[in-house]
């Protein structure tokens, strides 16, 4: 049973950066994934930290920590998150990126703590 106490739900994410362009021969992205941090309440709604780390690509990775926005009703009591935000600098560089979190819990039963 989901106890809003004790474990608040999560997203998973999958996105690519935007491509940086560090000379003609050097045009390169990355891909990211994973599971976003618990649900923290946010000015009527809620967020989700992101923190993870980009592939290892072209002799380097990024690593990303950020907040989504607040939670976007899709219908059916669901909802996702949008980020759009920078990964930190590595190799004298950063990326730009534009993400929205899958849809919660996406084969199990909706219940939410009544403060979300």
């Amino acid at each position: 049973m989901y106890n809003c106490e004790t474990q608040k739900h999560v997203h998973e994410f999958v996105g690519s950066v935007k491509l940086a362009e560090l000379g003609s021969d050097d045009v390169h992205n990355h891909r990211f994934a994973g599971v976003t941090g618990e649900a923290r309440p946010w000015k009527g709604s809620h967020v989700h930290l992101i923190k993870t780390k980009t592939d290892f690509f072209n002799d380097h990775y990024h690593e990303i920590e950020v907040f989504t926005g607040p939670a976007i009703p899709v219908g059916n009591k669901r909802h996702v998150h949008f980020v759009y935000a920078c990964t930190k600098e590595r190799d004298g560089h950063k990326h730009m990126f534009i993400v929205a979190t899958l849809i919660e819990n996406p084969i199990g039963e909706v219940e939410y703590c009544p403060t979300y």
